[in-house]
């Protein structure tokens, strides 16, 4: 991922560095398993342990020579090891042994970020939904005048939908923070499970229970799928404040820095490209899901076919997918929202808005649906063509009507319900 979609706390976990470090240290516990069964001794493991974690340019060197990094990365590391006993590193293990380990530490690490940055997502849109819960706008379906709902009510959606996702991606997380320490093709041929579990307890994972050479690749599948959700759950969220922000609507703007420029020629424009960018972004995250299938079926015991492919979408996914999460918090937080625009939207179509109510008024003083239905269409096509107000226009069509037909409040009755609904799934303090 390019820097500027990275969060640095995420772009870490997947440098070379960071990689060869946790490489080591499941080399090195493992050799404290064998350590265990006896086949090393004290003063072996404590030369082992003197190691140094090799740097990535010092494998670059050796892979010239190699054209395999795993063989690059365990020459850089065990000249680090003074004496004899560096030949007890990698013990009877296979490359994916140690990839397949560590990667599961790392995806369950990187989960965890995600996770805790789509739950503060969550709770900020709960509380600008609580904040909100009675400010009245209209709500739009196929991007015309519906009824009347609240802002809070808007948000409260967004905010349940982020609560699925944190559940999808915690599932996820469990599915693949496994590893395998099973040697060529997953039989243990060479190695003590104890091994295995030694390792895998220490780095706070489970194991593939019946493993070929690989972590079976439908995991990762599971987790770029349950990301992609999560990407278009926040893609839904910046879209909705995208289609407010248009100028004919403007019911909400984006926060902006002091720095803020929005067109090189016009310099009037203040576009909403901090949610656009969000919308963008969940496009790669599908398209990365949509890869990471394609790495479920492999050849045999494994073949390394999805190799290549995750050195790519896995960091990409999780940095873009983080970057989404917490960038959309920001904006959320700093959200300035314009009540008065609200309300002069809502009224802006004369009434028409209101048909529903005038509809079921007359069903209920006896008149037959599809009767009314025609009659309060007909006043409200003269309303919407003629620009004039709906009340005026059912007049002409014999209709009584009353104010209170023309109120926001008759819509919102259950809002208090809806509101304990919502506080019921999402416990945050306002």
């Amino acid at each position: 991922m390019i820097p500027r979609y990275a969060r640095a706390e995420m772009a870490r976990l997947w440098t070379d560095e960071a990689r060869y470090a946790l490489w080591v240290r499941v080399e090195l516990l493992a050799c404290e398993a064998h350590a265990a069964l006896g086949l090393i001794t004290a003063d072996e493991l404590t030369e082992i342990r003197a190691g140094r974690v090799p740097t990535p340019h010092r494998v670059a060197e050796l892979e010239r020579s190699r054209d395999h990094e795993i063989l690059a990365f365990l020459a850089a590391y065990t000249e680090t090891i003074p004496g004899p006993a560096a030949r007890w590193v990698h013990h009877g293990m296979t490359s994916y042994d140690l990839v397949d380990t560590a990667l599961g530490y790392t995806l369950a690490t990187a989960c965890d970020l995600v996770t805790d940055a789509a739950r503060r997502l969550r709770d900020t849109l709960c509380r600008r939904a609580l904040e909100h819960w009675d400010t009245v706008c209209v709500a739009r379906t196929h991007g015309v005048h519906a009824e009347p709902t609240t802002f809070g009510h808007k948000l409260a959606v967004h905010a349940l939908a982020v609560d699925r996702a944190v559940t999808r991606l915690t599932a996820a997380r469990d599915l693949v923070a496994v590893g395998t320490i099973s040697g060529p093709v997953g039989t243990y041929a060479q190695l003590d499970p104890f091994v295995e579990r030694y390792v895998c307890d220490r780095l706070g994972l489970g194991v593939e229970p019946v493993p070929t050479q690989v972590v079976a690749r439908d995991r990762h599948a599971d987790l770029l799928g349950a990301i992609a959700l999560l990407g278009a759950v926040v893609e839904q969220l910046a879209l909705e404040l995208r289609l407010l922000q248009r100028t004919e609507v403007r019911e909400v703007e984006e926060p902006k820095t002091a720095a803020y420029q929005g067109s090189s020629a016009m310099p009037h424009k203040r576009n909403p490209t901090s949610s656009e960018r969000l919308c963008g972004l969940a496009r790669v995250l599908r398209a990365n899901a949509g890869a990471a299938l394609e790495n479920v079926a492999l050849w045999h015991e494994r073949d390394l076919a999805h190799s290549s492919v995750e050195r790519v979408v896995l960091p990409d996914s999780f940095q873009a997918v983080h970057y989404q999460v917490t960038s959309a918090t920001e904006i959320v937080a700093g959200l300035r929202v314009f009540p008065e625009r609200m309300r002069r939207n809502l009224d802006a179509t004369n009434g028409l808005i209101y048909s529903s109510v005038v509809m079921l008024d007359l069903i209920a003083g006896g008149m037959d649906r599809e009767e009314a239905y025609r009659t309060v269409q007909a006043a409200a096509t003269r309303a919407w063509e003629g620009d004039r107000p709906m009340a005026e226009t059912l007049r002409e069509h014999a209709v009584a009507v009353s104010d209170d037909q023309f109120r926001p409040e008759r819509f919102l009755k259950s809002s208090p319900m809806l509101r304990e609904r919502l506080e019921k799934i999402i416990n945050v303090e306002v």
